[in-house]
């Protein structure tokens, strides 16, 4: 089996299902993937899809960005069906706490952490690296309080900015999965919760001190509506947030063309040039 060599010890790697907390006997893990050759890797969190409800963290379609000195963890969160909103966002905020605490350990920058996620991972991606310190997404989930739940950096796939207008933009095909999957997130529909909808929604936390962003959005996705990235783009433009908007002509909802050489590239020069200009932090 293939080994790296840090701190002059062998290790492995991938480490599979590392618990990163515990919440009332369940078990919150995650799976770290170590990029060769590159010391004080910057680390990307994954954030998987599945509407809220379903998915975990054995499919990641980015691993290609390890050839580009990236380390990547994949978390699991508490899906829809056991826990509402906001517990997916207490648990990915308690996983980025966990790596930064455990950061020396694997050799890993902690000043340099990207989130990037697909579909409601994309949601939930831009949702956590948009509400640094917000009291109510911060969550008391896992043990490492001391540590900063902050991203530098978020990339989005497909995913949801404003659930206060995703039911009006979406195809009837789109409502028909947006409906109960919102359901079982919020315990209700948005204008049922809007309380709870805005608080959920990426473009209701935008502020000038965010990360910069990239959203890629295929123009015919029938299940989550381009729009949504448009919204977010746009909003993020008028604070003069960084932010690049990419859409895939003829693209629907995934697909290898989102994984694809081209992209891998894009997002990869992406987060290395906004992820580099803290390497000089990082090394002081």
């Amino acid at each position: 089996m293939l080994h790296l060599t840090l701190f002059g010890q062998a290790v492995e790697p991938v480490q599979q299902d590392v618990e990163f907390a515990n919440i009332d006997g369940k078990s919150l893990k995650l799976d770290l993937y170590l990029p060769e050759k590159t010391e004080n890797p910057p680390l990307l969190v994954w954030v998987h899809g599945g509407a809220w409800r379903s998915g975990d963290k054995t499919g990641v379609p980015v691993t290609d960005l390890l050839d580009e000195g990236f380390a990547i963890a994949s978390v699991n969160y508490r899906l829809s069906p056991e826990a509402k909103f906001p517990a997916q966002v207490h648990d990915i905020k308690a996983a980025i706490r966990f790596l930064r605490a455990n950061a020396a350990k694997w050799g890993l920058s902690t000043k340099r952490i990207g989130i990037i996620g697909a579909s409601a991972g994309g949601h939930l991606a831009a949702l956590v690296g948009v509400s640094n310190r917000h009291p109510e997404l911060e969550g008391r989930v896992g043990d490492c309080f001391a540590e900063s739940s902050e991203v530098q950096c978020i990339v989005s796939l497909f995913g949801a900015s404003n659930l206060e207008s995703i039911l009006s933009q979406s195809t009837d095909f789109g409502a028909a999965m947006r409906v109960p999957a919102l359901q079982l997130l919020l315990g209700g529909q948005p204008a049922e919760k809007p309380d709870l909808a805005r608080l959920a929604s990426p473009v209701a936390h935008l502020d000038p001190g965010d990360p910069a962003l990239l959203l890629i959005h295929g123009d015919v996705d029938p299940q989550m509506p381009w729009q949504q990235s448009q919204e977010l783009a746009t909003a993020a433009e008028k604070i003069k947030l960084v932010v690049q908007f990419v859409t895939l002509p003829g693209a629907k909802h995934g697909g290898s063309e989102f994984y694809d050489q081209e992209r891998i590239t894009l997002m990869g020069d992406f987060l290395k040039k906004h992820l580099s200009a803290l390497r000089v932090k990082d090394s002081q």
